[in-house]
């Protein structure tokens, strides 16, 4: 029984380790924190010791554009209303 609960935290800690590989790192790569600043969403900051920084300043904009709500016209119902 305590072998099946170590071989299920060693298959979970192995999942955890494959995500933030594949999330993780990659959004803390140069390339892709330069896309965000061309794009607008974040800007490069530097304090008195020369110490690069980063901070975000607004939603990064999307390469298309977002789809307009669509309007539903009332239906034309004639509705009696019974009065008590």
């Amino acid at each position: 029984m305590i072998r099946i609960f170590l071989i299920g935290a060693l298959c979970g800690v192995m999942i955890t380790a494959a995500v933030t590989y594949v999330f993780a790192i990659p959004a803390n790569n140069y390339h892709w924190q330069m896309e965000i600043w061309n794009r607008g969403g974040a800007a490069w900051t530097m304090d008195k010791s020369g110490h690069y920084g980063w901070k975000w300043m607004v939603e990064p904009t999307f390469d298309t554009p977002r789809a307009k709500r669509a309007v539903v016209p009332s239906s034309q119902t004639n509705v009696r209303v019974e009065r008590l």
